[in-house]
């Protein structure tokens, strides 16, 4: 043999040799790289996970609805920025000051008479009042008449429109209340003393009463006048949203949109039930006392934030909502069931609604074993059939990721596995301050400060 051949011979009695490896080597090496595929789904669903919880916000899950008809814009994006789903629905239309025949009306007979006593309360509001007058060829006329007056200007916004107007204003209270306002006018002489005090889209019987009660000739200027909202199908739909208990908190940024709300559903025959959800399911937050005030007079529990500004309200939403959430060791995972998502361990796991109102009826006595009917009885639409629960606490099993955090006790229902050992601390919560409320007393005259007011 020569040496190619012997050569090529080897090479045959290699390959051969390799041909001649066990079958459980293949078998083996398939195994491997199936472990390999299972550490890496599982690694890639962890840092999924992980990615979900980072992104969670503090309002992710909880649906917030923005009644305002001002500035809604604004506060719609800082509550979806933290991850809220948002529910639109003015309870209130603005009617344009430069198609407001009453404004017009005040605005000649000031300039024909004018006063000696201005109070102005919100900027907005004022300088609203200048643009309408120089669109009706008026502005001269009552930048004049006004420049006569003695110019009360209820916080720095006011003070700024009407400094912006050429006039100046004689003093300002520090605190931005209409109350020391009042005080100040109350401590003159006001007989015979014709005061004009611009409005901020409502009523304010105390404080006028109070002026004519002194002896002044009061003259209210309507710079802005609240109506019903053109389109009340989002109202509309906001009411039965509420009744249901879809709705974490309902905002309001004025007492006028508090007051539209609460008129609509007297309209559709649903006030009680409205009232009923406001009081028991659903958080109510308004940005100050004033816009609270329609509520409290119904006993609807309503708080608001230090100051009243639309970025402190929204900070208040953060701080109130978080609150509300069911926070639970179950299965050997951190449950947190908010309006319609819950967190797994931080991480945010969508719920549909069947299978959310199982849930919420079981976190509402964690461990405790809640029978068919009970749970039948919270399903949407109801209906006899207990098969419906199997099917929804299956469904709520999948959407959680976790099947044993539900657990089934054969023929009596189902609970939740709360963990009574000792359990890793929970996903932090948001850092929370006491929520203010009060109900005013009968007659009591509170703050001047609410949209076209509180954020005037």
């Amino acid at each position: 043999m020569n040496a190619a051949n012997a050569t090529n011979a080897n090479a045959d009695a290699a390959s051969a040799g390799a041909n001649a490896t066990p079958a459980a080597e293949p078998a083996a090496a398939e195994s491997a790289a199936a472990a390999t595929d299972s550490a890496a789904t599982a690694e890639s669903a962890a840092a999924a996970e992980s990615t979900a919880a980072a992104q969670c916000g503090p309002l992710t899950g909880f649906t917030v609805a923005v009644t305002a008809a001002r500035r809604a814009d604004e506060l719609i994006a800082l509550l979806e920025r933290r991850g809220a789903d948002v529910l639109r629905a003015p309870a209130l239309r603005i009617v344009p000051l430069a198609h407001d025949a009453e404004l017009h009306a005040a605005t000649r007979a000031l300039i024909a008479d004018p006063p000696d006593t201005v109070v102005a309360t919100t900027g907005i509001g004022f300088r609203g009042w200048m643009e309408a007058a120089d669109g009706w060829g008026d502005g001269e006329a009552l930048r004049a008449a006004l420049g006569g007056a003695t110019l009360l200007a209820r916080g720095p916004k006011a003070r700024g429109a009407i400094r912006a107007a050429g006039l100046t204003e004689e003093w300002s209270p520090a605190s931005e209340s209409s109350a020391e306002v009042l005080d100040r006018l109350l401590g003159e002489d006001l007989a015979g003393r014709r005061i004009a005090v611009q409005m901020h889209g409502e009523p304010l019987p105390d404080f006028l009463g109070a002026l004519r009660a002194a002896g002044a000739q009061v003259l209210p200027v309507p710079v802005y006048r609240w109506i019903g909202p053109a389109d009340t199908g989002p109202l509309d739909r906001l009411i039965d949203a509420v009744i249901a208990g879809s709705v974490s908190a309902v905002t309001f940024t004025s007492a006028p949109a508090a007051s539209g709300l609460l008129l609509r559903a007297r309209e559709l025959g649903r006030e009680q039930e409205l009232e009923e959800a406001l009081r028991t399911r659903t958080e109510v937050l308004c940005v100050g006392p004033v816009t609270a005030a329609p509520l409290l007079a119904r006993r609807i529990h309503t708080t608001w934030p230090e100051r009243f500004r639309i970025g402190a309200l929204v900070r208040h939403v953060v701080e109130v909502l978080p609150r509300t959430a069911a926070r639970l060791p179950v299965g050997g995972h951190w449950l947190e069931v908010r309006g319609t998502v819950c967190l797994v361990d931080g991480a945010p796991r969508p719920v549909p609604p069947g299978p959310m109102a199982v849930l919420r009826e079981l976190a509402r006595t964690p461990g405790r074993v809640v029978p068919r009917s009970e749970l039948l009885a919270v399903l949407p639409g109801g209906g006899y059939d207990e098969h419906a629960v199997e099917a929804a606490v299956a469904r709520l099993r999948a959407a959680l990721g976790a099947p044993r955090v539900v657990q089934t006790v054969v023929k009596r229902g189902y609970r939740l596995a709360l963990d009574t050992g000792d359990c890793a601390a929970p996903p932090a919560a948001p850092a929370t301050t006491p929520a203010r409320a009060a109900v005013p007393a009968p007659g009591a005259e509170t703050d001047i400060t609410h949209e076209r007011g509180d954020t005037g």
